[in-house]
This record gives C-alpha cells, sequence and structure tokens, in this order.
C-alpha cells in the first residue's frame, strides 16, 4: 500500500447537507417577475456585470445560491464547467441563472444569447433543466423563459 500513497489524489469533494430546517425559509419562485422584484435591490446597485445561479431540487424548491463570475463594465466570463459545478455537487434537478447590466439596458446582447445557448445545451447532457435566465436592468428585466428561447 506504500507505493501508492503519491498516487492519492490531492482533493476530496465532499456534499455536506445543512440541517434541514435551514432550508424551510427559502422562497419558491413562481415566474420571473418574482425572481427580478426579490433580486431587484441587490442587482442594480452592482458597479459590473455578476452571473450568479440559483439551484433548485425536482420540485423547484431552492437549494443554494452561488455567484458564479464577477466580470467588468460591460462582459463576464461564464464557462460551463464552473457554472454547473454547484449544481452538480448538490444534486439539482434544475437551475435559473441570473445576471445584470450595469448600463441599465436588460436587452440580451449577442454574447448572452450565446452563453444561454452554449449553458442549455450542457445542461440537456449533465440532465439539469434550465428553468429561466434573467437579465436584470435598472428598471425592468429581459427573461429568456418568457421569450421562449430555452427550447
Amino acid at each position: 500500500m506504500k507505493k501508492f500513497e503519491n498516487l492519492l489524489p490531492r482533493y476530496r469533494i465532499m456534499l455536506v447537507k445543512e440541517a434541514e430546517d435551514t432550508f424551510t425559509s427559502y422562497p419558491r419562485y413562481q415566474n420571473s417577475r418574482e425572481l427580478f422584484d426579490a433580486f431587484r435591490e441587490e442587482f442594480t446597485a452592482l458597479d459590473r456585470e455578476f452571473f450568479f445561479m440559483i439551484t433548485l431540487d425536482s420540485k423547484n424548491r431552492t437549494i443554494g445560491y452561488h455567484t458564479i463570475s464577477m466580470g467588468s463594465l460591460s462582459s463576464s466570463v461564464v464557462h460551463p464547467r464552473e457554472v454547473f459545478k454547484p449544481a452538480i455537487l448538490e444534486n439539482s434537478a434544475a437551475v435559473v441563472f441570473l445576471h445584470n447590466h450595469p448600463s441599465g439596458d436588460p436587452a440580451p446582447s449577442r454574447e448572452d444569447r450565446e452563453c444561454t445557448n452554449r449553458l442549455v445545451e450542457a445542461s440537456k447532457i449533465l440532465g439539469i433543466r434550465v428553468l429561466d435566465h434573467i437579465v436584470f436592468g435598472e428598471t425592468d428585466y429581459y427573461s429568456f423563459a418568457d421569450a421562449g428561447l430555452l427550447t
């Protein structure tokens, strides 16, 4: 066995479930408007782009909240590997993506559309549903689900 000591992995990944009562206060969001209203204050106060994910169980109950990327004034690096790592570790059945546009205009850019398409394709391979990707502007939002663009 000593021969293999140097071959052991340097890292170990563990999923730790917190006490059940900590999850009872997590809200259950029904639609994009509820999400916009819940996160609007935080997202409109940001001075750079943030990409955020909410992980959900099979009954669409919130498991957790994750900051995936903190970008610059006009962009944020988002790669499926980093995006889905928390969702896989938490045994998520679905996710919702949120990100802000510091300019105040929620209209999705070409890069936003490409990123969303890439994430939806990756999610299909992983078996994790993408329920929505919401872009926050100053007073309004854009929902990819409401626009029918997540199929």
